[in-house]
């Protein structure tokens, strides 16, 4: 097992967080590395081994807590421990209990972290297009909001996710994006094939500050490019893989 890497935003220095990718870890094949995915095809208890590790590397001593991820716009509001293996069903995660490490998972989908460092309050969500779309950083800003974040001081950062040179969509996809609002045409390049590179990070940091976050950042790092340090959920799809690993994003007080 190599050390674990864990990617920090300056904009979150001073809360415990971090983007994980796939190195360290014990698991092996075509999970190798930091796999913390349940619903993986990898074997349960290296996978157990790995979330503990992950948790442990970026918030000692907490209780991990992370979701069945269902690509919504439902945020879930965490005021105690909820054991790992009931999972709420939801994209985001808020809390302003302190031992509590908030996790989402991702393989090319954008991992957002949130933070009110004023009133003591994290956040993490799992922006995939389809949440992206329908709005799940906008929930996460309202949960927060709801147990005394104030806006204008959160914080938000944009991990490792797929990016525009790596995102081929086709028209219909384009398409759906121009209907909601026709501005969303320019996080969109052409294409070969008359197809076009979607632009995720940048579209998630367009949601964030038309929400009033008066700073983000993005990490700018790509999933599928770069398989050494992150798993890849389209990467493993386009060499016909039958299987692929998940990586989490942390935060916790």
């Amino acid at each position: 097992m190599s050390d674990i890497e864990v990617i920090r935003a300056r904009a979150l220095d001073g809360v415990a967080h971090g983007f994980l990718g796939r190195r360290g870890g014990l698991s092996t094949g075509v999970h190798a590395g930091l796999n913390v995915g349940i619903g993986s095809d990898d074997d349960a208890n290296t996978v157990t081994r790995n979330r503990l590790l992950a948790a442990e590397a970026v918030l000692p001593r907490a209780q991990l807590q992370t979701l069945y991820q269902i690509h919504s716009a439902e945020a879930v509001t965490i005021i105690a421990p909820i054991d790992d293996g009931v999972r709420p069903h939801g994209d985001a995660l808020v809390t302003n209990r302190p031992g509590i490490a908030l996790g989402i998972l991702t393989a090319d989908c954008a991992p957002v972290l949130f933070a009110d460092v004023a009133a003591g309050i994290v956040g993490a969500a799992h922006a995939g297009w389809k949440g992206a779309l329908g709005g799940i950083t906008d929930a996460t800003i309202l949960a927060m909001e709801a147990i005394g974040a104030d806006r204008g001081r959160i914080v938000a950062a944009v991990g490792p996710c797929i990016a525009r040179a790596s995102y081929e969509v086709d028209t219909a996809f384009l398409r759906r994006f121009c209907e909601d609002d026709p501005a969303n045409e320019r996080f969109f390049a052409d294409g070969r094939d008359g197809r076009h590179q979607f632009d995720l990070e940048s579209y998630v940091v367009a949601r964030l500050a038309g929400a009033g976050i008066g700073r983000i950042e993005a990490l700018g790092l790509d999933t599928y490019a770069d398989e050494d340090r992150f798993f890849s959920y389209r990467r493993a799809t386009h060499r016909g893989e039958a299987a692929y690993g998940r990586q989490i994003s942390l935060i916790g007080l």
